[in-house]
């Protein structure tokens, strides 16, 4: 049996439908999609149509992509004895890795991701931003740049330490597009690709939104993770002690979630990842960082069963 590491996908990933063949044909999944809009007091199903387009919206993305997740994972829960190492999630996805290692409750948990969703609208629409992938980077070098190019009232930094392949830089578009060409003239990257995202989330521009979840949290009621659930933060494992103040700081702080898995790796058994939600995009980061490992991913039924098949030796 494989040691896994499950990944919970993050914001971005999301589109159109996600997860509606799996709710209209599996009644676990269904069940936890009502549960989890029950408690956010949204209708989950009709996000996840998108026919209003509420997929291109971090308030609605945030519990709608999460329950996706938690779905499949109640249903990998039934279905398998899966021998689970530890679980990572890029953001967003934390939340998820959380909820499903028992640290916070499901309902409690859909709830504060309808208030964090929130907050993060707001500032995303208070501030205009964007964040840029780079491929290929140098990553001193694309440090130093974002550095050399900042100001307050125009800030560039690297939000996201995805893979050695890519980094994400975040915040005013100026300074994104400027640094863009400037680290493309300079060499320091193959290419660079604006992403279709809200807001620069994980820089500064979201330090309202910290403070907010910051007051919201103490209300919030935390157990030890039954499973290690490495912090993108922290690149060390969530703890019931510290979850409140990073999941704060989370918000406006870069994630590295690169330096989770090593983590894993380096602490536990691993001999493949199982991804669970919308797209592939943590599995290829996983490639970058050990090609070894065996990688599975599940969005919908036809990998669900692809996934049961592989593990009957079929």
């Amino acid at each position: 049996m494989e040691k896994l590491v499950l990944l919970f996908s993050g914001q971005g990933a999301q589109y159109s439908e996600m997860g509606l063949d799996l709710y209209q044909t599996d009644s676990l999944f269904k069940e936890k999609i009502d549960q989890a809009s029950q408690a956010s007091g949204l209708d989950l199903v009709e996000i996840l149509a998108n026919k209003a387009g509420q997929l291109e919206k971090t308030a609605y993305v945030q519990p709608a992509l999460v329950a996706v997740s938690l779905g499949i994972y109640a249903m990998l829960a039934r279905d398998f004895d899966l021998d689970i190492r530890g679980m990572v999630g890029l953001s967003l996805g934390e939340y998820g890795a959380l909820m499903a290692s028992g640290a916070l409750d499901f309902e409690a948990g859909m709830a504060l991701l309808k208030d964090r969703g929130a907050y993060m609208q707001a500032d995303a629409d208070a501030n205009e931003s964007m964040l840029a992938a780079v491929l290929g980077p140098d990553v001193a070098q694309v440090e130093a740049v974002c550095r050399a190019i900042s100001t307050a009232a125009n800030p560039v930094g690297i939000a996201n330490y995805n893979s050695p392949k890519q980094v994400v830089i975040g915040g005013s578009p100026q300074a994104v597009l400027k640094a863009s060409e400037e680290l493309t003239t300079a060499g320091a990257a193959k290419k660079v690709v604006p992403l279709k995202v809200s807001g620069a989330f994980h820089t500064p521009l979201f330090k309202n939104s910290s403070h907010k979840l910051a007051a919201r949290l103490e209300a919030v009621t935390f157990k030890e993770p039954a499973v290690t659930v490495v912090s993108n933060t922290l690149g060390q494992p969530f703890t019931k002690a510290n979850l409140a103040e990073t999941l704060s700081k989370q918000v406006c702080l870069p994630t590295h979630f690169a330096d989770c898995v090593k983590y894993l790796l380096a602490t536990k058994e691993v001999s493949g990842v199982l991804e669970i939600g919308p797209g592939e995009t943590l599995s290829k980061f996983v490639k970058q960082i050990d090609r070894k490992l065996a990688r599975y991913h599940i969005e919908d039924l036809a990998t669900y069963q692809a996934f049961g098949e592989k593990l009957r030796g079929n």
